[in-house]
């Protein structure tokens, strides 16, 4: 017998609650003036909140597209395959080799706690639970409920901080300092990096992002705490926005531009006396035997970059020909006019020795 009521009586967690407690297995539906929902349960676990199949409005492909994992040409494309063979997306990904089983498990985990903080925010409309409705499909995720709800209210709860903090989205955002070394980035962290330019608004740099909205809000909260990051300006709205392409896709294409912002942080916090950490084993050393200022400032920008590319790598590169193949800096800076580098790595690739000499 299927278990109905209205949302008014009982809020959608509790219902979910019961479903987790009792194990129930089925459909759980929701609705809300225009707005529906479904949660799918086995033995109470969540396992999706999309419906079988591919509807216009289906979630996870809203989701995919949202965050930059499929381009416009990949989203025709599937569906242009889905109309002919009225597949379900989930197949359609894997089959297709948009995306490996465990990836696409991991962003249907982030589609479903995206869709939990909408429905714990309802507080009205109606529910109805049929547990003859039942997930076919092969199970990506098997989510406790209790622990989903805990997330959903903990996301709910911080957004309301991002509010208050980014009141404003027309606020352009700089790069303020780099996190010292030893600081765990998370990814969603390194991707946002490369964004932030101070040309940039809150607003374009969230939309930009491979992330959902409120897991872009999340990471420039805690840049913004950590002082990573600051506020440099605002541009008046009525200016035209930036060009700035969206997700996954142009964080790959801009790698170099991202280092290249990164690395002007780093000239910047040397100027304001940023010190690096002396956590390290083998710091390196520097002989600079040039007074000419533009050479020394040649010198300056491959110690920076070294120091990148081991923070990046966790050792020092083993030639400086990598740090030109891996775009940290030009042929050109590497071999200054009139002057070259010899440069030696420790054997446990925590520090170098880098010599500037003139040519003869």
């Amino acid at each position: 017998m299927a278990l109905q009521g209205n949302l008014r009586d009982f809020a959608a967690t509790e219902i979910l609650q019961l479903l987790g407690s009792q194990k129930k297995t089925g459909c759980l539906m929701l609705e809300w003036n225009t707005e529906r929902a479904v949660v799918y349960v086995n033995e109470g676990r969540i396992v999706s909140t999309r419906r079988p199949g591919m509807a216009k409005d289906d979630p996870l492909l809203a989701f995919l597209k949202s965050v930059g994992r499929l381009s416009d040409e990949q989203y025709r494309g599937i569906l242009s395959i889905q109309r002919e063979s009225n597949r379900d997306l989930e197949d359609l990904l894997l089959n297709g080799r948009y995306l490996e089983s465990e990836e696409l498990g991991g962003f249907v985990e982030r589609q479903i706690l995206d869709n939990m903080m909408r429905l714990t925010r309802w507080e009205n409309g109606s529910y109805r639970f049929d547990p003859n409705q039942r997930w076919t499909n092969p199970m990506l995720v098997r989510l406790n409920i209790e622990g989903v709800l805990i997330e959903a209210a903990r996301r709910v709860d911080e957004q309301k901080g991002f509010v208050s903090l980014f009141k404003d989205p027309h606020q352009l955002l700089g790069v303020k300092d780099l996190p010292d070394p030893n600081e765990p980035l998370a990814e969603e962290e390194r991707e946002i990096f490369g964004i932030i330019d101070g040309k940039h608004t809150v607003a374009e740099v969230v939309e930009s992002a491979p992330l959902s909205e409120y897991e872009g809000y999340e990471a420039l909260h805690r840049m913004m705490e950590a002082g990573w990051i600051e506020f440099v300006g605002r541009r008046d709205p009525g200016l035209p926005e930036v060009t700035m392409p969206t997700g996954r896709e142009v964080v790959r294409q801009t790698l170099s531009v991202a280092r290249e912002l990164i690395m002007a942080g780093m000239v910047v916090a040397a100027l304001v006396g940023l010190r690096w950490s002396s956590q390290w084993l083998q710091p390196p050393v520097v002989t600079d035997r040039s007074e000419d200022v533009f050479t020394a400032t040649q010198v300056r920008d491959v110690r920076f970059a070294l120091d990148l590319y081991h923070r990046e790598n966790g050792s020092y590169p083993a030639r400086l020909g990598d740090l030109v193949e891996d775009r940290w800096v030009s042929p050109e800076q590497v071999r200054p006019l009139g002057h070259a580098f010899t440069y030696r790595r420790a054997r446990d690739g925590q520090g170098y020795q880098l010599e500037l000499v003139a040519e003869r």
